[in-house]
């Protein structure tokens, strides 16, 4: 199995940045891609990014492409999170996620991380 721990979140006001974390451990050389998620009160979860382990290349969600960028650093199994220009619309609970070789999203299991943007 694999397991996440997202870290970095916190409040922030409107314009600023803040850095998620998200820490693979256990089977992590079946990962073949890692991505984030957030799900804001009151609505669905939503994709928001998602970085292919082997080729760094990422993909984003409209909402935040030019603002965020995923990195990863596979030597500590970590995927990165980086937000700028964070708008009060960003506020959600951020969720990582990854996709084994030859499969679809996993199931979530981690408690996420709160991102708050407000003055």
């Amino acid at each position: 199995q694999v397991q996440l721990v997202e870290s970095g979140g916190g409040l922030v006001q409107p314009g600023g940045s803040l850095r998620l974390s998200c820490a693979a451990s256990g089977r992590t050389a079946n990962i073949y891609a890692m991505g984030w998620f957030r799900q804001a009160p009151g609505k669905e979860r939503e994709f928001v990014a998602r970085i292919n382990l082997s080729t760094s290349s990422p993909y984003y969600a409209y909402s935040v492409k030019g603002r965020f960028t995923i990195s990863r650093d596979n030597a500590k199994n970590t995927v990165y999170l980086q937000m700028n220009s964070l708008k009060p619309e960003d506020t959600a609970v951020y969720y990582c996620n990854f996709m084994p070789y030859g499969s679809s999203w996993s199931e979530f299991r981690g408690q996420g991380t709160q991102v708050t943007v407000s003055s």
